[in-house]
């Protein structure tokens, strides 16, 4: 069995999410805690900005919450930089007990399944935080070109989103996480660094087709099935993929096509990201929980596993999907 459950529930209690300007432009704007008009989160250069960024969404957290970092036991994080240095860079002043995740757009799966297990196992930790952020400057410069040589874009290209969320977990809160399940890398035969939508989709219906098998659940069990940043590309073909194994979704939602105007914002295919996912999920589904219009939704951020010497070696950009189920308490 892949669905791994949860002995002692891992509830979500409190969130954030901060975001740069063209973010705050998109449909849910107005939804996001933070905002900079600037991009540059009062740091000197795009890659400090990012460990900002995710400085700013866990204060913003903490703050909501009324705690202090040493209310936190163990933080969650990681990011799109090499090596994860915006979120030890960024958070490294909160003086939290660190524990560095890589699952590129993927991450903020990866960290709430991480915090969940590690509640779930330990009566020793209270509280725990997850933390995942991205920033377009600094990942268009690390995986493709800097913005300033304005290169051109293809239509299957994403916009790395310059977000980021923090979320905090204990013993009870408004949302919980009973199941979660890791994903299994898939290789969709993609090399291409400006299709990465292509290259997640079947990931993500591997993860979606294995969920309902298993469990004997349905999609119409759930009020949202949320996918991480597939945006228009990876969307359509997750959908051609699940049709051919007789699954219909009804209530799909991609953060990476609802973080942006598609009308009046030149995104091409849509959002990217560790932010994107982390953003979106803060600030438009939990709130759906938290009010109860949302009873259960499936969380499955996707990631698309590459480095600057992978693609430069024209290997195969390899996909992973974890998959969080979280439920609204009442």
């Amino acid at each position: 069995m892949s669905i791994i459950k949860l002995k002692n529930p891992a509830y979500i209690f409190e969130s954030a999410s901060a975001v740069g300007c063209e973010e705050h432009k998109g449909p849910l704007g107005d939804k996001f805690d933070f905002h900079d008009e600037k991009d540059k989160f009062g740091a000197k250069t795009w890659e400090m900005a990012e460990g900002e960024l995710g400085r700013t969404a866990l204060a913003l957290a903490l703050s909501k919450a009324k705690l202090r970092p040493d209310d936190i036991d163990v933080l969650f994080a990681g990011d799109l930089q090499n090596q994860c240095v915006a979120s030890s860079g960024g958070l490294y002043s909160f003086k939290i007990p660190y524990v560095g995740l890589y699952g590129a757009c993927s991450t903020l799966g990866e960290g709430l399944m991480s915090a969940s297990l590690a509640l779930s196992a330990s009566e020793d930790l209270r509280r725990v935080a997850a933390v995942t952020t991205s920033h377009n400057c600094a990942a268009e410069r690390q995986f493709r070109l800097p913005i300033e040589y304005g290169g051109q874009r293809p239509p299957s290209a994403q916009w790395t989103a310059t977000a980021g969320g923090a979320f905090l977990l204990g013993r009870d809160g408004y949302a919980k996480i009973e199941r979660v399940m890791p994903g299994t890398i898939i290789d969709g035969g993609i090399a291409d660094a400006n299709n990465m939508g292509a290259a997640m989709a079947p990931a993500a219906a591997d993860t979606i087709v294995k969920y309902f098998r298993e469990s004997g659940e349905h999609p119409d069990d759930f009020d949202a099935i949320i996918t991480g940043d597939l945006a228009k590309e990876g969307s359509y073909l997750l959908e051609t993929i699940l049709e051919k194994n007789n699954i219909v979704l009804k209530n799909h939602y991609d953060c990476g096509m609802m973080i942006y105007d598609y009308k009046k914002q030149d995104v091409h295919s849509g959002g990217s990201g560790c932010g994107c996912s982390a953003s979106v999920f803060s600030a438009h589904f939990l709130p759906l929980l938290r009010s109860g219009e949302f009873k259960r939704v499936l969380l499955i951020p996707t990631g698309a596993l590459m480095s600057t010497g992978s693609i430069q070696q024209g290997n195969n950009i390899l996909g992973i999907a974890p998959l969080v189920c979280v439920e609204g308490v009442k």
